[in-house]
């Protein structure tokens, strides 16, 4: 298993194990930020022969492109399920006390 496929699996499994906003941001800083994973992979670019560059360029970058997909997808559903909370709650409390509601 190549070293992006490994980082790609390792990073994706942190982002579906997030379990709030703040921790997938702290997945986010760890693979996209100024010194992360994937950004350290994308400043060895530079350092590469036109040929590598060719290979693992859009590998690299296809990397990148997934994970970001996949952290704002992880962070559209953990705002869904921080909407719904509250409604589930409110529910909970009509069900318990329904004769206090008429």
């Amino acid at each position: 298993m190549s070293d992006i496929v490994k980082l790609e699996k390792d990073i994706l499994a942190n982002v579906a194990a997030a379990k709030d906003e703040t921790a997938l941001e702290a997945v986010r800083i760890a693979a996209l930020g100024k010194n992360g994973a994937v950004s350290a992979l994308l400043k060895t670019l530079g350092t590469m022969s036109a040929d590598e560059r060719k290979t693992q360029g859009p590998a690299i970058n296809g990397l990148k492109d997934r994970v970001s997909e996949s952290i704002a997808q992880r962070k559209d559903a953990l705002g869904a399920a921080a909407l719904d909370a509250p409604l589930a709650c409110a529910s909970d409390v009509r069900d318990q006390f329904p004769h206090r509601l008429n």
